[in-house]
């Protein structure tokens, strides 16, 4: 018998839409604990709570996300739309809208982002080492007579340098060819900036006031020579003032925190290294006409100062018909006070000349004092003499008889000398003489001592020679002829 409709229905579990909400997100976070998900950030929008909404694409399909505030703060990357990313997070759903979505905690760079992620490891470490230091950036030279530029010698960059040297402030340009992209570009650029840095100043090639490190646009692989560790270092060593033009103006090489300056395109880097010849003749006109204004300035102003200098100025006549009648009354009053004063100083003059020593008086005291003074030197030059016939006798020899001792003395110690040269082996050894040495540097002093086949060392006066024994011969010695010459060994 078939049921009844009605009684099938109410079999069925009847849920709260809370609760089916509920059980959809905990079947989910239990499925899914912790995910690592990849795809293309898409729809990045940061909201003023400090949370960060945002959604992962790939070919079939997209997928919502969320950054909380709390996360944000940790990730080693800033989210930005067309970046490909790998997500770590788990899966959650939200109830208000019956959505899922990723809580994610954690960016990681993907593809491209994996060379991004290597650019930004790179970077923070020369960062650590000073090398973007803005202490370490240069003023470029107001206007440079010699312009470097490194760059492809095909291609329109250095065209766009040139014409815009031309166009603004004609300079001389030097290119240095080099690849910029590929296997050894990065050396190829490094090696290009140290040889501008060690020309000499003065030398055949002219040393470079500036250098430019120009590249067009292109991929992020295209521009990784740029973002080498070689070619940062050398921009950063380099001891000519670096302008870095690499790339589109949204492009960011690692080259453009080590340079100097950053230009966004190759024409901006030639507009940098040159003024604009229009602008500093109007700028000169400008300061020409200022300076004009300003020494009228002055000259009204030393006018104004002059002439009410002058109404301040007294009557000069008056003043020196004043000044000459007082020169005439002090003149007057002189010639009566000069008599006056003589007749003072003779009457002092006579007051006090009774009370003055004569000077017969004052020479017989000087007479006395110098006669006490011849007879104290006597008596000292006597006890000076009797002192000298006290001493002894040695004391008044003469150094005659010394000398002539010392010269005997001498020429006994050079006869001396000159017999102890004689008996010397040396001397011997320079009349024609050798010495017999064993391998060992002993003397040999016996032909029975010699070993067939050993080997000797004969000394002159000049040196030393090395010789091989035959062996003793024995027998009588040959006699020698009168007058001849006897052997020493």
């Amino acid at each position: 018998m078939d049921s009844n409709p009605a009684e099938a229905a109410n079999n069925v579990p009847e849920y709260a839409v809370s609760e089916i909400s509920g059980a959809i997100k905990r079947t989910l976070e239990q499925a899914f604990g912790r995910v690592r998900v990849r795809g293309e950030l898409t729809e990045v929008k940061r909201y003023p709570s400090g949370h960060i909404y945002l959604s992962l694409k790939d070919e079939g399909g997209k997928l919502a996300g969320v950054i909380w505030k709390t996360s944000v703060r940790g990730l080693s990357l800033q989210p930005e739309n067309g970046v490909e990313v790998i997500a770590t997070g788990r899966i959650s759903a939200y109830g208000e809208r019956s959505s899922y979505q990723l809580i994610i905690e954690r960016l990681d760079y993907a593809g491209e982002g994996a060379l991004l992620a290597r650019i930004e490891k790179l970077r923070m470490k020369l960062l650590a080492e000073g090398l973007f230091a803005p202490e370490r950036k240069r003023a470029l030279p107001m206007l440079p007579q010699v312009i470097g530029v490194v760059t492809s010698e095909k291609g329109a960059v250095i065209q766009d340098i040139r014409t815009t040297l031309l166009r603004r402030f004609p300079r001389r340009l030097i290119l240095w060819p080099v690849a910029v992209q590929g296997a050894g570009a990065a050396e190829q650029v490094a090696a290009a900036i140290n040889g501008f840095s060690a020309l000499p100043a003065g030398g055949a090639v002219p040393r470079p006031d500036v250098i430019i490190v120009a590249r067009g646009g292109g991929s992020l692989e295209d521009l990784m020579a740029f973002n080498e560790e070689v070619v940062v270092r050398a921009a950063a060593a380099c001891s000519i003032p670096l302008i870095s033009a690499v790339g589109h103006e949204t492009d960011t090489t690692l080259i453009d925190f080590a340079s100097d300056k950053r230009a966004p395109t190759p024409t901006a880097a030639a507009e940098l290294a040159v003024p604009a010849r229009a602008d500093l003749l109007a700028d000169l006109a400008q300061r020409n006409a200022r300076l004009l204004q300003a020494a009228r300035a002055v000259t009204e102003r030393a006018h104004r100062r002059l002439v009410q200098a002058e109404r301040q100025l007294p009557d000069l006549p008056n003043m020196l018909g004043g000044l000459r009648q007082r020169l005439e009354d002090r003149g007057e009053r002189l010639a009566v006070a000069l008599p006056a004063m003589l007749r003072r100083k003779r009457q002092a003059l006579a007051e006090v000349a009774p009370r003055l020593p004569h000077p017969r008086e004052q020479l017989a005291g000087k007479r006395h004092a110098l006669a006490l003074l011849v007879g104290r030197s006597e008596a000292a030059l006597r006890r000076a003499l009797a002192l000298r016939a006290a001493r002894p006798a040695l004391g008044r020899l003469s150094a005659a008889p010394v000398l002539a001792l010392l010269r005997e003395r001498k020429a006994r110690l050079e006869g001396l000398a000159a017999r102890l040269e004689g008996v010397s082996y040396a001397a011997t050894l320079k009349r024609g003489f050798a010495l017999v040495q064993s391998a060992e540097g002993t003397p040999v002093t016996s032909a029975a001592a010699v070993q067939p086949g050993a080997t000797l060392a004969l000394l002159f006066a000049d040196g030393q020679v090395g010789v091989t024994a035959e062996g003793a011969r024995q027998g009588r010695r040959k006699p020698r002829t009168p007058g001849e010459q006897g052997a020493l060994l």
